[in-house]
């Protein structure tokens, strides 16, 4: 039976069943593959779909590429949701908001989450211009997610606010990740991990002067 013949309801289940394996599938091909890049028919037979299918849902591989890195980077989107179930939805500061943002960043595997991106996007040649494209493409949307939990979990925190707050972390986070990433070449060894944990101290450090008046 055609998808456009089945009831709706069916036809939702069915795309997002869908959806769902084709980013199981390049999830899977970029952690299991000796190398990153797939092509649309790898995708297709892994995800047991057809072509069409696949370009239903997206737009191109690199789109499929950025939605499994976004949904990996969202690990940190967990974290934040994790570090602020305590808490009640109010008011907020921005002190308070920094706070649960940079201890969302400490308490995620960031290395790891990086490496993982790093094999997705096959490194960050400078040749090719799309893998950080996709890269940043990533962090954007990430941003875009965090400045909106940010601003539901605190009533009278100005959207604008907190979408600055957020990208000035994020945005900031991506740039020690990229001197990371060329130091270390996505190692998540412990001296990879140390200078991690050094490089997020001097971001925090860095984007906090911005805030001394935080109340």
């Amino acid at each position: 039976m055609e998808l456009d013949a089945l009831p709706p309801d069916r036809r939702a289940a069915l795309k997002a069943r869908h959806r769902r394996a084709i980013l199981d599938a390049a999830k899977a091909l970029i952690t299991e593959g000796p190398a990153a890049r797939f092509s649309v028919d790898q995708l297709a037979e892994r995800a047991d779909v057809s072509r069409r299918t696949i370009f239903n849902h997206f737009a191109s591989i690199d789109d499929v590429t950025t939605t499994v890195c976004s949904e990996v980077l969202g690990v940190v989107i967990d974290h934040f949701r994790q570090v602020v179930t305590t808490e009640p939805v109010g008011p907020g500061t921005r002190a308070a908001a920094f706070a649960t943002l940079t201890e969302a960043l400490r308490v995620t595997d960031v290395p790891g989450l990086l490496a993982f991106l790093w094999r997705a996007l096959g490194g960050l040649d400078k040749g090719d211009p799309r893998p950080r494209q996709i890269f940043q493409a990533t962090f954007s949307r990430i941003t875009t997610e965090l400045a909106r939990e940010l601003s539901e979990r605190n009533a009278d925190l100005d959207p604008l606010e907190a979408e600055l707050l957020v990208s000035s972390l994020m945005h900031g986070t991506e740039v020690i990740a990229e001197h990371w990433l060329a130091a270390t070449g996505a190692a998540t060894d412990e001296p990879a991990r140390v200078l991690w944990n050094e490089l997020l101290d001097r971001l925090i450090d860095s984007v906090r002067t911005g805030y001394r008046s935080l109340d």
